[in-house]
This record gives C-alpha cells, sequence and structure tokens, in this order.
C-alpha cells in the first residue's frame, strides 16, 4: 500500500511544490500553438469513450479509461507535423522498473511495474534552475516521529541491490530516456484502484524510481548532486480525474536529511469533464439531464497535452 505523498517526499528526499513548472505553463499559454483548435477534438473522444463506444447502456471503467487514454495520445501525435521531433518517440507497456537506495539507515527499494513509459531519444531539460536547486538546501522535510517514515511498507529480505530500467534502457535503445509515466486507474470496482492520494504517491515513487535508475546509467552509483538533472513527468487517471506531476531528480545522495533536494511539481485532482450522461434521466416525463457530455474542463486537456510536449516545444 502506499500511503500519502507526505511519505513518498521524505523516502525520496523530495521538496514539494504546488501546481505545474513555468516551463509546462508556458507551453499551455502559448496561443501560436493552436493547442485550443484540438480542443474539439477531445471532447469527441470523451464522447467517444463514455458513449458511443459500447452497446452496453454505460461502458465499463476498464474499457472507457484505457481508450480515453489511446485517443488522447493521438491527439497529442497530431502535434509531430508541426514538431518532427515528437516522432522520436516509443511507449513501452509493463516496463519493469527496480532502483535501490538507502536514507538514513534504511535500505529501500522501489519495483515492480511502472506504468506506460513514454521514452524519448532526448532527455527533458531541468525545470528547475541552479538557484532554485540551491534553494533547496534549507528546506525541512517532514519528519512522522514518533511514526516511522517507513509504516506502511513491505519489509523484503533483499539479497542483490536491484538497479535496473528494465527492457526499456538496454545499450544502444534509441530511446533512452524516460519521458512520461502513465498509470491508468481503470479498476470497475473502487475498492480495487488506488484513491486519488495514493495514486501520487504511486506516480512520485516511480517518477523518482524511473530518474534514478537513468541517473545510475549515466553518472554511476556513487552518491553525487547531479550536474544535470533527469526530470521523469508522470500523469494519473481514472479516466475522468487526472493527476499531472513533473520530477526532478538533483541529487543521488539520499542518505542524510541535509543538502540539496529533489524537486516534484504536482497538480491535483483535475477533472476533464464533470459527467457523462450514457441515457437522458426523465422525471416526470420531462428530461432533466440530457445525454452526453457535461462540464468539459479544456484547461485539464492542455495540461495533458503540454506534458507530451514538454522537452521538444
Amino acid at each position: 500500500v502506499f500511503p500519502g505523498v507526505r511519505q513518498a517526499q521524505w523516502l525520496t528526499k523530495t521538496k514539494l511544490v504546488e501546481g505545474l513548472p513555468p516551463a509546462v505553463q508556458g507551453i499551455m499559454d502559448n496561443a501560436a500553438l493552436g493547442l485550443q483548435e484540438l480542443e474539439e477534438r477531445a471532447k469527441h473522444v470523451v464522447a467517444h469513450a463514455r458513449l458511443w463506444d459500447t452497446t452496453e447502456v454505460a461502458p465499463r471503467r476498464e474499457r472507457y479509461c484505457p481508450m480515453l487514454f489511446e485517443n488522447l495520445i493521438h491527439i497529442c501525435r497530431l502535434m509531430s507535423g508541426k514538431y518532427p521531433s515528437l516522432s522520436k518517440r516509443m511507449l513501452a507497456r509493463n516496463c519493469r522498473i527496480a532502483a535501490t537506495w538507502e536514507r538514513e539507515s534504511i535500505l529501500l527499494q522501489v519495483r515492480g511495474l511502472s506504468g506506460i513509459l513514454m521514452n524519448s531519444m532526448t532527455p527533458i531539460p531541468p525545470v528547475a534552475s541552479k538557484e532554485e536547486i540551491l534553494a533547496t538546501k534549507e528546506h525541512v522535510l517532514e519528519t512522522f516521529y514518533p511514526i516511522a517514515p517507513t509504516i506502511d511498507l513491505q519489509e523484503v529480505n533483499v539479497y542483490k541491490e536491484l538497479n535496473d530500467t528494465g527492457q526499456c534502457f538496454r545499450d544502444g535503445y534509441p530511446y533512452s530516456h524516460p519521458h512520461t509515466l502513465f498509470f491508468l486507474e481503470s479498476a470497475n470496482v473502487r475498492t480495487d484502484r488506488f484513491r486519488p492520494e495514493q495514486l501520487r504517491a504511486k506516480m512520485l515513487m516511480f517518477a523518482f524510481g524511473n530518474a534514478l535508475a537513468k541517473a545510475r546509467v549515466l553518472h554511476g552509483n556513487d552518491p553525487k548532486v547531479l550536474e544535470e538533472p533527469v526530470v521523469v513527468q508522470s500523469i494519473g487517471t481514472d479516466g475522468q480525474l487526472f493527476q499531472f506531476m513533473v520530477f526532478q531528480l538533483n541529487t543521488t545522495d539520499l542518505v542524510s536529511n541535509d543538502g540539496i533536494k529533489n524537486l516534484v511539481w504536482i497538480d491535483s485532482d483535475q477533472n476533464l469533464y464533470e459527467r457523462a450522461q450514457c441515457v437522458p434521466e426523465v422525471k416526470k416525463r420531462v428530461v432533466t439531464k440530457p445525454a452526453g457530455i457535461s462540464g468539459f474542463q479544456p484547461d485539464t486537456f492542455k495540461k495533458f497535452l503540454a506534458l507530451y510536449l514538454h522537452g521538444t516545444v
């Protein structure tokens, strides 16, 4: 079980910044990119996933959540006509990750399937300046005393300290940089899905794990402050509510609470639409809720698109 982001921050020696970084916000606000021209397509994609894709009265989440994701990615790919380097991306599914590190005197490991991973030929440039990175020295990490910060974590015997970037980053693989992780919480039964707070913690742990494994491939295993930080993004959704995250690994020196910290920007709980009404609701022969999608949020779609474009535009 992944508890909250606060615990994940301690485990990964990370300072949280609310909202998306200026680099991503700048893409959203750039009228020249024509993102709003794709809004109608995004609305159509939502309606297709939620209303038209099935003969059932209402499609199940395990069907519409992956379909919505695939179609949103398709819209993003349309931008590669304008930006050819976007075609130098690869979606890897069922990618395994393992990363081991020490925090205080505790050996920690994140491992498992890290969602759907979009890889790129080129890394995302650092989003925080040298000054902002240096300023993290002053940040004091929250402690949970008298509760151990590792509460709820599964304890296992580690016979081998694994640091494995999975099949995705073998020598010579051209798409060798992790770009964005996608987590689809598509279980139909609510209790089988991660709650938003748990999902954000999972997103942070796996973004960190991928960044740490990549940093070790690039810079070796010795703990150090990175000359060139590693940036990995993460997007989580249940098919309606979206979580957006940009993680920047500034240091692999994780044992102590002192010194430079890593950084994460999180934009939480963004609805893409408010309601999908598959059949109209009728009361006393009057349609009280017409069939269709209501409350479409174009900004949520633009955030998805901006994270996709980040590092290229």
